[in-house]
């Protein structure tokens, strides 16, 4: 696809919760030592529960860290496509050696090997007036968010939404999760486009403190978004696990394009983005390869071209 095709690009990757992704062929090799002495622990988000109860019994982690999972889970070659020198923390340089990364192992260095070729590809994709949303969780949004300044720049970051919801999570150990976060950058601070008027507005929640008039036509959200989960029965729902409700898509595609603009979700899941961008008459390009995913897809936009795209060879 060209260079800045899309007005809008939505990313909801699959969050790291520890599953593991099947991955093509990656090395990697460190250049300078680690200058920290306690270099080689895996940060606290990376520590497995499993881990936690080895520490407290005074026993060694089973896991590999540092270089070791590196070298543990990234194979060797000669053919890889690109040399890219890596700066990451207590000073330790990189040389990573990328060819075709599919997949992951549920730790955070290798998850944002999954995701940053995947952001590097839709920045590219982005037009100059674009905008990209990329939905997390707890889990990663504060390390994405660093690592995204140091990919696009800082100065391109323009929000951070909270989606909170009222439905999930239960814990009497600690505060339940009931919100995701959405990170939004600009490709060009000057050239944006944002049409807070053509978004949904919500109800005041304190009326009487406001005159009829705003009553009745609602205020414009904040970036905090007060949303349920999609219900458990109704129209919306497809039974997809992982499903966005409309109501969050909408509120995007509304500000953040016009109508003839292009969209592009590179995880679309079951769809959400591509239903919500065609009922409001933009163009849409969803992209997922788990079958089921593309079943959902074929029954909610009957109306939609699908094109089966087969995968490069592993070298």
């Amino acid at each position: 696809m060209p260079d800045g095709a899309f007005t809008l690009i939505y990313l909801d990757p699959p969050f790291n919760t520890g599953r593991t992704r099947e991955r093509a062929v990656e090395t990697a090799r460190t250049l300078t030592p680690a200058t920290a002495p306690d270099e080689a622990a895996p940060s606290p988000a990376a520590i497995t529960q499993d881990e936690r109860v080895d520490a407290a019994a005074g026993t060694a982690p089973s896991r590999a860290s540092g270089d070791e999972v590196a070298a543990s889970v990234l194979s060797t070659g000669e053919d890889a496509a690109e040399t890219i020198v890596w700066r990451g923390f207590h000073g330790r340089e990189y040389e990573r050696l990328r060819g075709d990364l599919r997949a992951y192992d549920d730790r955070f260095d290798d998850y944002w090997g999954f995701l940053e070729p995947r952001l590097a590809e839709a920045w590219r994709l982005l037009a100059d007036d674009g905008t990209l949303y990329l939905h997390l969780d707890y889990r990663e949004a504060h390390y994405a968010k660093v690592l995204m300044d140091a990919l696009f720049g800082r100065e391109r970051f323009l929000n951070e939404l909270i989606w909170a919801y009222d439905y999930g999570a239960k814990s009497r150990r600690r505060w339940p999760t009931k919100h995701d976060t959405i990170l939004v950058y600009v490709k060009n601070p000057q050239r944006y486009h944002f049409d807070s008027e053509s978004v949904d507005r919500e109800p005041y929640m304190a009326p009487g403190l406001v005159t009829a008039e705003k009553v009745a036509r609602g205020k414009l959200p904040t970036d905090v978004w007060w949303h349920t989960i999609v219900p458990t029965t109704g129209r919306e729902k497809t039974g997809y696990p992982t499903q966005k409700p409309e109501g969050i898509l909408r509120r995007i595609v509304q500000a953040s394009s016009r109508e003839g603009d292009h969209v592009l979700d590179l995880f679309a899941g079951s769809g959400t983005t591509g239903a919500v961008a065609a009922a409001l008459g933009r163009h849409a390009v969803l992209v997922d390869d788990n079958p089921a995913a593309v079943a959902v897809m074929r029954e909610r936009m009957p109306h939609a071209t699908v094109v089966d795209v087969a995968p490069a060879p592993v070298a």
